[in-house]
């Protein structure tokens, strides 16, 4: 397992001004020594082949790879919406886009489905391939509603990407790792009694497990220490 941390943990940052994504690159390689990132499409100043083309430099010469482009509204997009997002992934290099499904009151079933058909397929072309969180509320709130999602949408390309502790007691978290390509852990809810958990189920996956921090305003010493306890409980289960 390989750790990343998401600039969305300190949205507020760098939406102020305090902190820039090309800051935020610095701090994740010399700083937390993570090994990868999760970009928040929210943080990009802008969006040019230029400027894409100087984060993925930038990445690779701090030794970081791109786990993923997080862009939580990309499933309500339009179709030229989501295919912009999936651009700028390819361009990036990040192999997954990280998004959770909208509300169940935000439209019908249905809708949803057709609007996943339509995900997905542009996910196929351009070889991303999409990493479903869970949030509640929302069509992809528990494993039950992750297995509707997956047997109803038909997609390799679709896959799952999620959080643990925000699934219902009711859920069966052990049902998602054969189709989870990316996990989550809220920095401010973690603990080490989840820690250990969460690597007893995900014990063989070799992606990223992304530090985060839902309200967007983690400092450098609550990522620091959410690390830390990550890196500590992978060390002594070996």
């Amino acid at each position: 397992m390989k750790l990343a941390c998401a600039s969305g943990s300190l949205h507020r940052a760098i939406e102020s001004g305090d902190l820039t994504q090309l800051e935020f690159l610095d701090l994740c390689a010399r700083e937390l020594a993570c090994d990868g990132v999760v970009l928040d499409v929210r943080h990009f100043p802008r969006t040019d082949d230029d400027y894409l083309a100087q984060v993925k430099k930038m990445t690779t010469d701090r030794g970081l790879s791109i786990a993923a482009l997080a862009a939580a509204p990309f499933f309500s997009g339009t179709r030229d919406e989501m295919d912009v997002v999936l651009a700028q992934a390819e361009a990036l290099g990040a192999p997954l886009v990280a998004a959770p499904l909208p509300r169940e009151t935000a439209s019908a079933w249905t809708d949803q489905l057709e609007r996943l058909g339509t995900a997905t397929s542009l996910a196929k072309a351009r070889n991303i391939t999409l990493a479903l969180r869970n949030a509640p509320q929302t069509f992809a709130a528990t494993t039950h509603d992750y297995k509707r999602v997956a047997k109803e949408a038909d997609s390799a390309w679709l896959r799952f990407g999620p959080d643990p502790l925000s699934l219902d007691a009711a859920s069966d978290v052990r049902a998602l790792e054969p189709n989870t390509v990316l996990l989550w852990s809220d920095a401010r809810l973690e603990s080490d009694r989840s820690i250990a958990q969460a690597l007893d189920v995900f014990a063989e996956f070799r992606g990223h497990l992304v530090i985060d921090e839902s309200s967007g305003t983690a400092d450098r010493a609550l990522l620091a220490g959410a690390i830390a306890r990550w890196r500590k409980a992978m060390l002594d289960r070996r």
